[in-house]
């Protein structure tokens, strides 16, 4: 990997939020006749990659699925070493994050994590609410059901509270219960590997965005693979519903 990626052309549209699902560590791993635990390893060191060029490129959150909902039912010797994976990454990781001015937030369930960890996550975000730069978000035990049904459950109660009429629910009222109601939602979706299913990641958030598949396997995608999305990215036609013609019409240039 070179010490510098290739600069993106000056008038490339630069998405302001990528969302990545990170599949193929297992594989990457077995491919070289190695256990899966240095596929997960290996993949580490991909997200500082890709979180180390967001930073320096302008993007504003990158969202990284971590462990899904679902990933409960690997064997349990895997989910033992991701958990493990993940306590050591946070303690050897913060630091950096916060001396960088990246903001670190997760979303999902914690408290299917041990103490240990779901005290780790609250420290590591307190230590870098006041950040201004890119902010990563890490989604962990997430699904994007379980992210409609937590905000459901909000509603719900503020109707049963008399704090909101069920006449007055409608997509603005979901959406600000959602986990990253305050950022942008993706522009870009990126997922590794080869699979091409958004597989129960930011379902309400990912209505118009633009879908990104690779065979790349998540310990190869480098820079250069991100800025090959990104450029890929940049030709597209977003119309959010609209006709070309009104698109061009509204920006000429």
């Amino acid at each position: 990997m070179p010490d510098e990626p290739i600069s993106l052309p000056a008038n490339a549209s630069v998405p302001r939020h990528i969302a990545i699902i990170m599949d193929g560590n297992g594989r990457w791993a077995q491919k070289r006749y190695l256990p899966r635990a240095a596929g997960h390893q290996a993949g580490v060191k991909t997200v500082r990659d890709i979180v180390d060029y967001c930073a320096r490129h302008g993007i504003e959150v990158l969202t990284l699925f971590a462990f899904s909902s679902e990933n409960w039912r690997r064997p349990k010797e895997e989910v033992s070493l991701l958990m493990g994976l993940f306590m050591a990454t946070l303690q050897r990781e913060v630091n950096k994050l916060d001396k960088n001015g990246i903001r670190l937030r997760f979303i999902g369930d914690r408290s299917a994590f041990s103490p240990q960890l779901q005290e780790k996550i609250v420290a590591g975000e307190r230590q870098t609410e006041k950040n201004t730069g890119l902010t990563l978000v890490i989604a962990a035990n997430y699904g994007g059901r379980w992210d409609m049904c937590q905000a459901m459950r909000k509603i719900a109660a503020m109707v049963k509270a008399d704090e909101l009429s069920v006449d007055d629910i409608d997509e603005q009222v979901i959406n600000r219960q959602l986990s990253i109601a305050d950022l942008p939602e993706p522009d870009l979706f990126i997922r590794t590997g080869g699979e091409k299913r958004v597989s129960n990641f930011l379902l309400w958030q990912l209505a118009y965005t633009e879908l990104y598949f690779t065979d790349t396997l998540w310990p190869d995608f480098d820079q250069q693979c991100l800025e090959k999305a990104i450029e890929d990215f940049a030709t597209r036609e977003r119309r959010f519903g609209h006709t070309g013609e009104q698109i061009y019409a509204k920006n000429p240039g």
